[in-house]
């Protein structure tokens, strides 16, 4: 992990909820679609490792994307995130009433986008980030720009960035090698 300025160390840790936007974000933004015209997705397996730490950790995450597909929801699903708003074009107004409903102060939010959509969050919350090839006026936006581009990591990267704010980041990931880590999400949300 990068060396971190400490104001970037100081809002990282006041995190109490990760917000991601997914095409740009979680994929890296391809559009693909199979001969029957079904859309195809492609998700890095190390920002699931990264999501689930956070959940593990109590910091909680959600995705909120204009887009809405049958990958996105398998894979929200498949992360235990169940804060999950797919198909939104207006994205303050829903993070808006979820920071309500956590009681969350807009200083405890990390928000990650790529594009212009994601510019009326990021510019009201305590931590915005943007991936590497995010789009450059979210980059010039962001406090904070990953070295990861969309899709190739920029989760992880972003947990990294929240937990080691708290803890040296071994202690974390002692957790991912639980045999039972897997299932701690499942768990907790019972």
């Amino acid at each position: 992990m990068v060396h971190l300025p400490n104001a970037i160390k100081e809002k990282a840790r006041a995190i109490r909820l990760v917000v991601f936007d997914v095409d740009g974000v979680l994929t890296d933004g391809t559009l693909s679609y199979s001969a029957s015209g079904e859309e195809v997705k492609h998700f890095n397996v190390k920002d699931g490792v990264g999501i689930k730490l956070l959940n593990v950790f109590d910091i909680d995450t959600a995705i909120i994307s204009a887009k809405d597909s049958a990958p996105l929801a398998k894979r929200a699903a498949d992360l235990g995130i169940n804060r999950f708003f797919p198909g939104t074009k207006e994205k303050w107004p829903v993070l808006a009433n979820l920071m309500d409903e956590l009681m969350v102060d807009p200083s405890e939010v990390c928000y990650v986008g790529d594009d212009v959509i994601d510019l009326k969050v990021m510019t009201r919350v305590g931590l915005a980030i943007s991936p590497a090839d995010g789009f450059w006026m979210v980059r010039d936006r962001a406090d904070l720009i990953t070295e990861a581009s969309g899709g190739k990591g920029v989760a992880r990267e972003v947990a990294d960035i929240v937990l080691g704010s708290r803890m040296p980041l071994e202690e974390a990931y002692i957790k991912a090698m639980l045999p039972e880590f897997e299932s701690l999400n499942d768990a907790k949300d019972k």
